[in-house]
Order: C-alpha cells, then structure tokens, then sequence
C-alpha cells in the first residue's frame, strides 16, 4: 500500500522511545484507525491494548512476541500480528517505515 484516501490525520505526532519511533494517527471515512510511522534503528519494547497488525513499508526488523522463543526476520513487504494486551520486542535493522492496523 502507497497512500490512504479520504482520511483525517491528527496532526500531533506521537513520539515514542526519546524519538526513535515516530507516528500519526489516522481514521478512514468509514471510521477504521490505523497509525503510520517510522522506527530508527535501535532495540525496543513494545505494548498492544487491541490487537494490532504491523505492516512494513520499507525496511528491516526483528521480532519477537511475548512468550515466543523464536526472533523472525521481516522486512518491507511484509507484515506480523501481535495479539492484545500482549507486548514484542523489536530491534530495527534498517529504518522502518510501518503502518499499524489497530483491531
């Protein structure tokens, strides 16, 4: 995906992690939220209330969900499922252009 249509942005960017990863919300016509972003490289920990799919536009990360053994690798073109009320681990490899489909 390249572009949303028909969307409203929030226009405060939300800035986590001292800046490493920075992101807006938006909300589609028909009411959908979503956030899109980037994540400079560096090693974080993230933490969902919904459940929430991560979309990589471009770059590189490793992922590992909580209570997972397993890191898996993905990069732009990809996408990983993380449930609700659950946490990842993520270290950016290569800057991370994403958009986060909450629900």
């Amino acid at each position: 995906m390249t572009a949303f249509e028909n969307v409203t942005v929030t226009t405060k960017a939300n800035v986590y992690f001292d800046g490493k990863c920075v992101s807006h919300n938006i909300e589609l016509a028909d009411g959908t939220k979503k956030s899109v972003g980037v994540i400079l490289p560096a090693a974080l920990t993230f933490t969902t209330g919904a459940p929430e799919i991560m979309e990589l536009v471009e770059g590189e990360c490793k992922v590992t969900l909580a209570g997972a053994q397993e890191t898996v690798t993905y990069r732009g073109g990809e996408s990983f499922s993380v449930p609700g009320d659950s946490s990842f681990d993520i270290e950016v490899v290569e800057t991370l252009h994403y958009v986060c489909h909450f629900g």
